[in-house]
């Protein structure tokens, strides 16, 4: 069934001595801005967000190489094996209308496929997709932890250095992250995001950091506590996004937070506009 409402939603997660999105060009420490605010790009919330489609039975089109379901390593592999795109002789729209059909993050997320070589060659398409989402940011600033950590063994037979090497593990010790979103219908009839669609995203969404475990991540690290989901009654919205994502109310208890029980969680509401929540609280 075709997207009818518009939708925004906000979730709320907490990080417990854990490193949420590394920065490559900062020795992999945890990102944060200038004023000490903890970050997570919204590219590695898509990233994860894709993860728990695969991991749901889903057809994903930007898989990473640790989770790939079918073998291909590269974009160009995954688009040249699909049977109904080699059909399409360089007719943008219906390539684009196939690759949605297809994979569930391209008529989410939006896509740019452009080869250099192959029957594709030449051939830019760009999907618009319907889902946007922001970085997430800490409520209070971050205090990261730096700790020295040495290797056991050596990684190759001859190496000089020895098996003790020094090296360093950055975390967060705690803070409390949210972000927001929305679904767009003009474009969800576009690439035929559905109601359905929808509803996978939020379940997603309440289960953001499920397999998602790592050394930098351990089980239990970071945990989803809220998601809000506000639908609207009509397809445009009755209120602007930026109006509704201020509803979600964040305010810590005391000075020095250690704990999501340090904090109050709220939402305000809003005429006509209906909120599902799900908590983690209890």
């Amino acid at each position: 069934m075709n997207l009818q409402n518009k939708i925004d939603f906000a979730v709320v997660f907490s990080v417990t001595k854990a490193n949420p999105n590394g920065d490559p060009l900062n020795g992999n420490r945890p990102r944060e801005t200038y004023e000490g605010l903890g970050e997570v790009s919204d590219v590695c919330i898509k990233r994860k967000i894709r993860n728990r489609l695969i991991d749901m039975g889903e057809t994903v089109f930007v898989q990473s190489d640790d989770k790939t379901t079918d073998g291909y390593r590269s974009l160009k592999e995954r688009a040249d094996q699909n049977v109904n795109l080699k059909a399409i002789d360089k007719d943008k729209q219906k390539y684009a209308e196939v690759a949605c059909k297809e994979w569930i993050d391209v008529r989410t997320f939006g896509q740019v496929f452009a080869f250099k070589k192959g029957k594709e060659a030449g051939l830019s398409v760009g999907v618009r997709g319907p889902v946007s989402i922001q970085s997430a940011f800490s409520v209070d600033p971050i205090m990261i932890d730096e700790l020295q950590i040495t290797k056991s063994v050596n990684s190759e037979p001859n190496d000089k250095k020895g098996s003790d090497t020094m090296g360093m593990k950055k975390r967060v010790d705690f803070g409390l992250y949210s972000f927001c979103g929305a679904v767009n219908c003009q474009l969800a009839e576009k690439t035929g995001f559905s109601e359905e669609d929808a509803e996978k995203i939020h379940q997603a969404l309440c289960t953001l950091f499920d397999n998602d475990a790592s050394s930098a991540r351990p089980e239990g690290s970071m945990e989803v506590i809220k998601v809000y989901w506000w639908k609207h009654n009509c397809f445009n919205g009755q209120y602007s996004s930026a109006k509704v994502h201020r509803l979600l109310q964040i305010k810590k208890k005391v000075d020095q937070p250690a704990s999501v029980k340090d904090y109050d969680i709220s939402v305000d509401t809003l005429n006509d506009l209906v909120c599902e929540e799900y908590s983690a609280l209890y």
